[in-house]
């Protein structure tokens, strides 16, 4: 996990959440759920859990967690 309280990495990965629906509601600035493979500086993979529906990715956060990420490593990796 990165703290990121300015948003200046969310920003600069291209995460930040712009849909219009959680805008809408005042979630403002909020990073997606995502998550990188990082190796030696260099991005080996990205995950991101987000639909047209579900901006947020809270009902299918799967791609974001421990098992997505083992299996980002070991495909990454072999």
């Amino acid at each position: 996990m990165l703290g990121d309280p300015s948003g200046a990495f969310t920003k600069a990965c291209e995460m930040e959440m712009t849909h219009e629906g959680p805008i809408s509601v005042g979630i403002i600035g909020r990073c997606k759920r995502w998550a990188m493979l990082v190796d030696d500086g260099e991005v080996k993979a990205v995950n991101v859990a987000e639909s047209e529906l579900d901006p947020a990715g809270d009902d299918f956060p799967e791609k974001t967690l421990a098992p997505a990420l083992i299996e980002m490593v070991t495909t990454v990796n072999a």
